[in-house]
């Protein structure tokens, strides 16, 4: 029986134009022409034995192989990466004290912090969950290296700041139809949101909150009634108040647990809400090693993800 090996460096050209949506970014990015990356992929899939890739009306698509094969891909990328990463820092030492809200918490940390923990065993991390009011006071103060922060128009300028992406804001609906069979939706949906005799209900962060403003704003701008029928400092809570139909919540669709999901507005009436920004600060210009390491590894796991939005 003949092995198939997969080469990791056309795996990676492979991964790289799905994510990019373009095989000609792929080669500018990885510094190849775009007949070689072609014609790595055609080695990919004499390799697989299938077809992988399918055109879809100017551009192309994964076939169901190709979808299977991508997914195998990142596994093994990210398993040669890592080990590179912990060839390269060995002997890597220190400390690092990373700030994080609670979503991105929730979506980034068993990830990047996996990986950082076995490419880096003699590096402490400490983390951080809180508010973005609470992460930038802890930067000023020096108690954190590197914090990742929503930032909203107006906010003040983090030093030794970055912008990661920037992401629209959201309507928020319970992920199970029955959950919005409700008084208010109903009326919603025969009315609409100008004429309902129900105003809005909102789950929101309690205030001080930017998120909770801005979405305030553009309801009364659209002439929308609203109340708040869930307040909470607890991400997690108002994820809750959200599935079991108590009203909608409004944020980016990053880190969002199953039991919710970003709402169609197709025929809602609701309006659309605004960008914000994902910002990656940190404490000092030039980080010692660690905190370097970390802010890459959290870099490239934010806009991975971004991508796939």
């Amino acid at each position: 029986m003949t092995h198939v090996l997969f080469d990791l460096d056309v795996l990676r050209s492979f991964s790289t134009g799905v994510a990019l949506g373009s095989y000609a970014r792929a080669a500018d990015k990885l510094g190849r022409s775009t007949s070689a990356v072609s014609a790595q992929l055609k080695k990919l899939e004499s390799q697989a034995g299938t077809p992988l890739l399918r055109k879809a009306g100017r551009g192309l698509e994964l076939t169901d192989a190709g979808q299977t094969l991508l997914a195998y891909a990142h596994r093994l990328l990210e398993i040669n990466d890592e080990a590179a990463a912990a060839m390269r820092g060995a002997d890597l030492e220190g400390w690092v004290r990373l700030g994080l809200q609670e979503d991105l918490g929730e979506s980034l940390l068993p990830g990047v912090l996996g990986r950082f923990a076995r490419a880096h065993p003699r590096v402490r991390v400490e983390a951080c969950v809180a508010r973005s009011a609470e992460l930038r006071e802890r930067l000023a103060l020096g108690q954190l290296d590197l914090a990742l922060t929503w930032e909203v128009a107006g906010s003040a300028p983090l030093d030794h700041a970055e912008q990661l992406v920037r992401l629209p804001l959201q309507w928020i609906a319970p992920a199970a139809p029955a959950a919005l069979d409700t008084v208010w939706w109903t009326e919603l949906q025969r009315a609409g949101p100008r004429k309902s005799r129900e105003p809005l209900p909102l789950v929101m962060v309690d205030a001080p909150c930017p998120l909770r403003e801005i979405v305030t704003t553009v309801l009364d701008r659209a002439g929308i009634p609203w109340r708040h029928v869930f307040t909470s400092a607890s991400l997690a809570a108002l994820w809750a108040a959200t599935s079991a139909g108590l009203g909608l919540s409004a944020r980016p669709a990053f880190g969002l647990p199953p039991h919710v999901r970003v709402l169609d507005r197709t025929g809602t009436g609701l309006p659309v809400l605004p960008q914000i920004a994902l910002s990656m600060a940190r404490a000092q210009a030039e980080p010692e090693a660690p905190v370097a390491r970390l802010a890459d590894l959290m870099r490239e796991a934010v806009r991975e993800s971004a991508i796939g939005r």
